[in-house]
């Protein structure tokens, strides 16, 4: 474990190679898990905001589900997005090539929305836990998830921890992601030296 900032980080962040594989994995990460997506406080009036805008462009069951019993719900861990279901996230949408993806993040890239999804989902698969006036990251391996992103990583020599520049700046800003980046590579070099 190693600390940036005020943030604690698991070494497999640094060390795990990662890159997202939608093609193989089908956006899996929208539709299987425990429970829905973790959301911060300030992100609910974003949520509520696209619902309005993309609710029409929701499948019928999502739009039942928030309708009967909103959007926001409260779990043992905090808030998180409404799911249908027991996990499939109530913005997930399909393409013609069965694939499930953001409804928001969709949004966003077409210009029609300038928030691009809760910052849970951006990160996936690094979690972020608070212990105290701490963050804690870590990084979530789920196999029936994570296995095509992690075999991509490793064919292309991708680490997670570069992978997710964007949603890592995007949450700490970029002084925190170089120095993240350095202690990372520090990590790196510590595990690849002979004992």
């Amino acid at each position: 474990m190693f600390q940036v900032q005020k943030t604690l980080i698991s070494d497999d962040v640094a060390l795990a190679k990662f890159s997202c594989h939608l093609s193989s994995c089908k956006g899996a990460c929208c539709v299987v898990g425990e429970g829905g997506a973790p959301i911060e406080k300030h992100e609910i009036n974003h949520l509520n905001k696209a619902y309005t805008l993309l609710k029409n462009e929701l499948p019928e069951k999502s739009t039942q589900e928030v309708e009967s019993k909103g959007l926001i719900r409260s779990s043992k861990d905090g808030l998180e997005v409404a799911r249908v279901g027991r996990s499939e996230c109530v913005f997930v949408i399909e393409t013609p090539e069965k694939v499930s993806i953001c409804a928001i993040q969709k949004a966003f890239y077409e210009g029609r929305i300038d928030w691009e999804k809760p910052i849970s989902c951006h990160l996936f698969p690094i979690r972020i836990m608070n212990i105290g006036d701490l963050d804690f990251l870590n990084f979530e391996f789920v196999p029936e998830i994570c296995t095509p992103g992690a075999e991509l990583g490793r064919h292309k020599n991708e680490y997670l921890a570069e992978h997710l520049e964007r949603p890592l700046v995007r949450k700490y800003g970029i002084e925190w992601y170089d120095e993240f980046i350095h202690a990372c590579v520090h990590v790196r070099n510590q595990h690849s030296t002979p004992v």
